[in-house]
């Protein structure tokens, strides 16, 4: 193993890891007030609207497949009688799906900030790297779910990659702090790319927008609700007379009625 995979599967990750835990420290103690999403709903809507429902659905969906992938051992799910072939059809079609979900809403997000002009000359260069980076991972992790399988299907190799076995215990290794590089480096080389994109994107992402999903508003839920005012006193007094007055009069016809 030489010194370049060493630094590819040990010391970039690490770095990339760093960045986005140290980051996002530095970030939320020094600028909170930047911590948004940078909505620009009011500069287009018809594009975000579509693109930001179907992405955030669809990155759902693609973060829990990874779980499944990464996180949890293949031998997991060979204890509790799922095959192989089983799961890999599963992560074949749910992901092509999901994944094809995703890349659409993406799409649409980076089609509206590059040709809508005005929404284009307000967005900043890390904005724009960010979106285009998402992307590229994304179409990456949709060539290595469906484009590996019919690169293989060509020559007659194996196609089912057991990603499991290989990128899981890897990516597990580095939060024991004892990676196994070795694991990656006969990995195929679109899973290669998929996962350095990735990490690349996790070493930005504390100083890019993202950070917004990390501010769930669990608040609203127990939030008091807010009180407009009208900045004229005297007009707001003169509404809620004639709301009550409204009121009384028909509780009194309601009562005559009854009386009558």
């Amino acid at each position: 193993m030489s010194l370049w995979d060493q630094f590819l599967w040990v010391v970039f990750p690490y770095l990339c890891l760093a960045s986005f835990v140290i980051g996002h420290v530095f970030r939320y103690r020094y600028d909170q007030y930047g911590w948004t999403s940078e909505s620009s709903e009011l500069l287009e809507r018809r594009l975000l609207k579509w693109g930001t429902m179907l992405f955030h659905w669809g990155l759902l969906f693609v973060f829990i497949g990874h779980v499944m992938g990464l996180l949890v051992p293949v031998g997991f799910y060979r204890s509790i009688g799922v095959s192989d072939h089983a799961y890999h059809l599963l992560s074949l079609w749910a992901g092509s799906v999901v994944g094809a979900v995703a890349l659409v809403g993406i799409l649409l997000l980076n089609l509206r900030r590059w040709f809508v002009p005005r929404l284009r000359r307000r967005t900043s260069a890390m904005k724009f790297a960010v979106d285009a980076l998402l992307l590229v991972v994304i179409v990456l992790g949709m060539a290595a779910t469906v484009g590996y399988r019919l690169y293989v299907s060509q020559y007659e190799l194996p196609a089912e990659f057991e990603y499991r076995e290989t990128i899981g215990p890897w990516f597990r290794s580095l939060f024991y702090f004892a990676p196994q590089p070795e694991l990656m480096v006969e990995v195929p080389l679109i899973f290669q790319l998929h996962t350095l994109a990735a990490f690349l994107l996790f070493g930005l992402w504390p100083y890019s927008s993202l950070v917004h999903a990390w501010s769930v508003p669990l608040g609203y839920l127990r939030r008091g609700y807010v009180q407009y005012r009208s900045r004229n006193p005297r007009l707001s007094l003169n509404r809620e007379r004639a709301r009550r007055g409204a009121a009384a009069k028909a509780s009194g016809a309601g009562r005559d009625r009854r009386a009558g």
